[in-house]
């Protein structure tokens, strides 16, 4: 129990998502995680490329639930220890797209680092109108959450 009575199980120290662009699926699941367990564990994500901006879909489906997205900037692993992150300074590397997985293993094989591959839904250019594109991007933001919630509990509710 962390506190105010929130459950959270076996927190790690510090957790890097990864995906292909850092303007979508990994920053929801950083904001998210942020959201849900606020200071309990230090939390960052990185792309293999930053070659695009935070998506504007991103931002709209996390403020549904009081996720704040807009100041997001898209960093790649290579920008990332500019930034002052080591990548041998987190504990657990959540990989959110097969091509951040295997750049996330071919960065960790020198160090005791975890590395797991979560399959989430890459929303981008999915539907033909506003509304069908909002549907698939709370898709990827469900499943990022409730990947989250089975994983470390239920945190601060959103």
């Amino acid at each position: 129990m962390g506190d105010g009575g929130k459950i959270i199980q076996d927190l790690p120290q510090s957790v890097l998502f990864c995906c292909d662009h850092n303007a979508v699926r990994s920053p929801m699941a950083e904001g998210i995680m942020k959201k849900l367990y606020g200071t309990e564990c230090y939390i960052q994500s990185v792309g293999v490329k930053n070659d695009l901006e935070i998506d504007g879909f991103a931002i709209a489906v996390c403020q549904e639930i009081d996720v704040e997205l807009s100041r997001h900037k898209s960093r790649s692993f290579d920008e990332m220890e500019n930034w002052g992150d080591d990548l041998s300074s987190f504990d657990l590397v959540l990989a959110l797209s097969p091509a951040s997985q295997r750049r996330a293993l071919d960065l960790t094989q020198f160090y005791h680092i975890e590395v797991e591959y979560w399959p989430i839904l890459d929303p981008t250019g999915l539907g033909d109108n506003r509304e069908a594109q909002l549907v698939n991007y709370r898709q990827a933001r469900d499943q990022i959450r409730e990947r989250l919630i089975a994983r470390w509990g239920q945190g601060i509710e959103i």
